[in-house]
């Protein structure tokens, strides 16, 4: 009987050490992907004009794609903050074909932009 005890209590030590395991293993990826400051740094927020003609710039080359499903895609992914799926249920695509559409519109961007950088 004791000896069940004893293994019974080494399972649930091991299950505890697991667990402990994985929130320190979550709280190291957090504190990872979060944007430290010094306390003596300043974050300056862009102005009404900088912000506008940065959304007005964004938004002229959101028009000039080729494609009006990639415009939306586009539009909706990265100006309304949507999720492929949430886009993929709108559109009644699949969320793989909405990921293609993506990777698709954004090639052509950089296209457009490498080429507009390069004739200046």
């Amino acid at each position: 009987m004791e000896k069940y005890q004893l293994t019974l209590v080494e399972q649930y030590r091991k299950k505890l050490y697991r667990i402990a395991w994985r929130i320190q293993y979550r709280a190291r990826v957090q504190t990872n992907h979060e944007f430290v400051m010094e306390k003596n740094e300043a974050i300056s927020a862009p102005s009404f004009t900088e912000s506008a003609n940065s959304n007005m710039y964004t938004l002229q080359l959101i028009n000039s794609l080729s494609s009006e499903i990639g415009k939306m895609i586009i539009f909706d992914l990265y100006i309304l903050d949507k999720t492929e799926a949430q886009i993929a249920k709108e559109l009644k695509l699949s969320q793989q074909a909405v990921n293609k559409w993506k990777k698709k519109m954004l090639k052509e961007l950089f296209r457009m932009l490498s080429s507009s950088n390069g004739s200046n």
